[in-house]
């Protein structure tokens, strides 16, 4: 049975944010997930990429894994009842759109924000741990290098990737937005990892705001602001700097909320409070906007405005998708070319055998002067006989008959029965 590159989607195209929270993946359970997935289905090659706008699993198998991996993914998160959240999953059972809708993905594509270059890193973090976990084969190393050439293209060919267009600009785009009649709005930003540290990169677009920072490891912080003229407020002041700013942005990593609405009640409002949670799962309770005066976005509602370079993006979409077609098709080929080096193998180790029999069986007194000129001649021979099938296997990639044309050899050949003895 042939191995399948399969795929297993869900992201904010399939499910809200309450929904992505619940199976959002960390770095130390997807390595327990891929673990799982060596040792029970014996993966060579397999993918879990998680970030706060989707949860994938790719893998190469013979059969559809689906519902095995998504209550792997359940068990893990502590889900008792995962199959009735199978709605939410895309599965994907056919090979060529599977690596299409990696490519997609990986190029930015399918985001939130469309072309995030953070989508990018993620994936090439994702790629570096299944290569570590041993579960990237030639297969999947093969397709991850494409995919990061590509990459490469798409950065140099086209305006894909101009302009600041990513999830994090598109926050900076809504606080401008609701802060316009504020004189130097006072803005707190609450973690900086990946998202965090972006989101204060992009800070320098609103230049009257004042802009602090925290983070439960103060020396990142101050790693952070420093370049940026930021003030750096220590953790244990995080609930007072709250009170004082306009503007709170929260990308931090916590099981339960970290602002609730007890908290917020607590704040003097004389106008508003507008809070960006930008955590999955979320970090703050959706019922503080019950409090008067408070605005609540989240990732599922921040939505860019229509800039210049997010038009640019769009309008280059074209061209990133016939790039991402020229890619796919050179994989592909690369691909039906590995499809029938094994056939290739047997038949040359199949003509091998029986010529190394034939010699022991008929050259056993002649001298070696006589012996190296057959061995010689016996090799051309071969070399020649092999010359015929291999081009007909590589015409047949070609065709896209390649599995036809194997089954052939192997019967003519009786490739089955001799590396079955062997």
């Amino acid at each position: 049975m042939q191995i399948k590159f399969r795929a297993i989607s869900l992201s904010h195209k399939t499910a809200p944010v309450q929904i992505r929270e619940l199976i959002s993946l960390d770095e130390q359970s997807i390595q327990r997930i891929l673990l799982k997935l060596k040792e029970f289905f014996s993966l060579s090659d397999a993918l879990i990429i998680s970030t706060c706008n989707r949860t994938e699993v790719y893998y190469g198998h013979e059969l559809d894994l689906s519902t095995e991996i998504i209550k792997l993914v359940g068990l893990e998160r502590g889900m008792t009842d995962v199959v009735n959240y199978l709605e939410y999953f895309k599965v994907i059972d056919d090979d060529l759109e599977a690596i299409n809708h990696l490519f997609r993905v990986s190029m930015g594509l399918e985001a939130q924000v469309v072309g995030d270059i953070q989508i990018s890193n993620q994936v090439k973090r994702a790629y570096q741990t299944a290569a570590d976990m041993e579960l990237a084969g030639p297969f999947l190393h093969r397709l991850m290098h494409t995919i990061f050439f590509t990459n490469k293209r798409i950065v140099q060919e086209t305006a894909f990737r101009d302009g600041a267009a990513s999830l994090s600009y598109a926050t900076i785009e809504l606080i401008e937005s609701l802060t316009s009649n504020t004189y130097q709005p006072r803005v707190l930003l609450i973690g900086v990892g990946e998202i965090g540290e972006d989101v204060a990169k992009n800070m320098v677009y609103l230049p009257e705001a004042q802009v602090k920072i925290t983070n439960r490891t103060q020396s990142r912080a101050e790693e952070i602001a420093a370049p940026l003229g930021f003030e750096v407020v220590p953790f244990d002041q995080c609930t007072q700097a709250m009170e004082e700013a306009d503007v709170i942005v929260c990308s931090i990593m916590k099981n339960e909320p970290f602002i609730t609405k007890e908290l917020v009640r607590k704040f003097e409002i004389p106008s508003y409070k507008l809070f960006v949670d930008l955590s999955v799962p979320r970090s703050i309770e959706t019922s503080i906007e019950d409090v008067p005066g408070v605005i609540l976005y989240n990732v599922d509602n921040i939505r860019s405005k229509a800039s210049e370079a997010l038009e640019k993006r769009l309008a280059a979409i074209p061209q990133v998708e016939s790039i991402i077609g020229e890619s796919i098709e050179e994989f592909q080929n690369w691909k039906k070319e590995m499809m029938v080096s094994p056939t290739i193998n047997k038949l040359k180790q199949s003509l091998e055998q029986i010529r190394q029999e034939e010699l022991s069986r008929y050259l056993k007194n002649v001298g070696e002067k006589e012996y190296v000129l057959i061995d010689k001649i016996t090799k051309s021979m071969m070399q020649k006989i092999l010359k015929v099938p291999v081009v007909q296997l590589r015409a047949a990639c070609k065709r896209d008959q390649a599995e036809e044309m194997i089954e052939i050899i192997t019967d003519l050949f009786d490739l089955e029965k001799v590396t079955a003895e062997k």
